[in-house]
């Protein structure tokens, strides 16, 4: 498998080295980068240029080639090119044939560089929070560093062939405190090789999808794979980023869909997926928005979808059992109160959105006529979010506080009937005014979810909307908003393109109101534009073409599970 460094970053698990190819952009001239993703989404992380020389100096230009294991830069115009890893994780590594490498890293702040020992220079990088240690292996090392009163103004590393070998060796090293020199290094040809053997095993336990979908499957498998970082920081357990393009964060509702992905045939690293952020849990039961490993966003949060993702978890696997309930049932307890203690500003007994952001559809139609919301979704998550922990809390000898989430589901479910459908389906509207939402937003058919809990009439008029083909059905999947509202927008984010979770709510909800006929449909129709288009962040609706963010993780992991669950098999 090849894959575009434009399009998708090279790197390698639980690492925060990546290489991209990177346009131009303020003090930043466009070219391939090693970069580091520590830090948030709030930069690229860009840390060196990558160039090829030729014998005189002279750039040479190349075409990078990359394959999970490896990027090959090969000259346009000779046979010279040179190669790279990532040998683990704190570590990518460098072999030319019949070139030279320039290195270029634009300082700022206090950066600066200097020779730690004969052959290995430090870039101290105030920018990136960390260290990078560049160490000669084989051939010459020529470093141009220009110390200009509290830093390096200019840092430039050059590795050139010495003798008849025609081979130059180095690697760049990420630390953060202290460097401890190696005793001996491994041979370029067995990093590869073992990043290799680990992509393979990776792959080789993804989820199966049908044949002709294998394409789509190998680079959602490589997306997800690459996109872990480790546990360090703020991050408690190894942590699946949403990209390592700039979405370089985990969001408290992204983090389920990857961890759905994993429980089959990684269940340890699925539950590190999901517990993570309870792992931050504020004290009045807040989650956090998103993690990364410098810090947590409070601002916004995201919707209490990790009841329905427990449950769905629990029915794949039988390694959730009473030690991960017992870990999990307090935490999740405080989130679903917390929503009816601060988030009923009107004292319905309705929670509410104050911000598009808190529901994930940030600027949905939803939200047009101003804040707070409340939103039909966000009670029915909070009923099956009641009932999963009347569930567990029996699984738990907890008889009276399984009663009492009973009767929260029951009376949350009543209320949400009578407050939401109106005339045939449901709205949304503001908080204490209860002025009707404008648009034609999908986020209105996510009570789909509660199946038979619903009435009979109810599931029949959602389905039929869900049905309507150019209403939001078409023939790559569910727009977020309907094509034929005044509002729709092609790439207008929740006003239009198709998405991942949207998708796979959708499709649940679907099976779980009955019309399997119509969730198997639609996950096709969305797993073959995937395929096509590849994993990104969202979609145009009517055109497939991936948009925004194009190498994403959860985009990866819906793919893998509908193709699994509802392919042609």
């Amino acid at each position: 498998m090849n894959f575009d460094l434009n399009v998708v970053p090279f790197s390698r698990r639980e690492t925060f080295l990546a290489v991209s190819q990177l346009p131009e952009g303020k003090n930043r001239p466009a070219g391939l980068y090693l970069r580091t993703v520590r830090g948030g989404d709030d930069k690229f992380g860009e840390a060196f240029r990558i160039e090829l020389l030729d014998d005189a100096d002279e750039l040479l230009p190349f075409k990078a080639e990359a394959n999970p294991a490896s990027v090959k830069l090969a000259a346009l115009d000779s046979a010279t090119y040179a190669e790279l890893c990532i040998s683990d994780s704190r570590t990518a590594r460098f072999r030319t044939r019949g070139c030279g490498i320039r290195l270029t890293f634009q300082p700022a702040a206090y950066d600066y560089a200097y020779e730690a020992v004969p052959g290995s220079w430090e870039v101290n990088s105030f920018t990136h929070e960390c260290r990078f240690m560049l160490t000669r292996l084989a051939g010459c090392m020529k470093m141009e560093v220009i110390w200009d009163k509290i830093k390096s103004s200019r840092i430039v590393a050059e590795f050139r062939a010495d003798g008849a070998a025609g081979t130059a060796e180095f690697a760049i090293e990420e630390f953060r405190t202290v460097w401890k020199p190696r005793p001996a290094w491994e041979p370029f040809e067995a990093a590869v090789k073992e990043a290799e053997a680990e992509f393979a095993a990776w792959l080789d336990h993804s989820l199966t999808v049908p044949a002709h979908w294998q394409e789509g499957r190998e680079l959602a498998a490589y997306i997800t794979w690459s996109c872990l970082v480790p546990a360090e920081g703020c991050l408690t357990r190894p942590a699946m980023y949403m990209s390592k393009n700039w979405m370089t964060n985990i969001w408290s509702w992204d983090h389920c869909f990857n961890a759905m992905a994993l429980v089959r045939h990684d269940p340890k690293l699925a539950w590190d997926q999901f517990m993570i952020f309870f792992d931050r849990q504020d004290e009045s039961g807040l989650l956090p928005d998103f993690i990364n490993d410098k810090y947590e966003l409070w601002n916004c949060n995201k919707p209490p979808i990790h009841g329905w993702t427990l449950g769905w978890m629990m029915r794949r696997t039988d390694w959730i059992g009473e030690a991960q309930l017992r870990e999990v049932y307090g935490p999740l307890s405080k989130w679903t109160d917390w929503w009816f203690r601060y988030r009923d500003g009107d004292g319905d007994g309705i929670p509410q959105y104050n911000h598009g952001n808190d529901s994930g559809w940030d600027n949905s139609t939803a939200f047009n006529n101003g804040i707070p919301v409340e939103s039909p979704d966000l009670s029915a998550f909070l009923i099956l979010q009641a009932e999963l922990l009347a569930e567990i809390a029996g699984l738990l000898g907890k008889a009276e506080e399984a009663a009492r989430w009973r009767r929260l589901a029951g009376d949350t479910l009543d209320a949400m009937l009578r407050h939401f459908w109106k005339d045939g389906r449901f709205t949304a509207c503001r908080s204490g005014t209860h002025e009707r939402s404008q648009g034609d937003s999908l986020l209105l058919f996510v009570p789909i979810l509660l199946g038979n809990r619903l009435p009979a009439e109810i599931r029949t008029a959602l389905l039929q909307g869900l049905r309507e083909e150019g209403r939001f059905l078409t023939s790559n999947g569910w727009a977020t908003e309907s094509v034929r509202s005044p509002y729709y927008q092609p790439d207008g984010y929740w006003r239009g393109p198709i998405w991942a979770p949207s998708t796979m709510l959708l499709v649940e909800g679907a099976a779980a109101a009955g019309d399997t006929e119509l969730a198997r449909e639609v996950a096709q129709r969305f797993c073959r534009m995937l395929n096509k288009s590849g994993m990104a962040e969202n979609f145009d609706a009517l055109t497939g073409e991936g948009l925004r963010d194009r190498a994403f993780t959860w985009t990866s992991s819906v793919f893998l599970i509908l193709g699994h669950e509802y392919g042609e098999l």
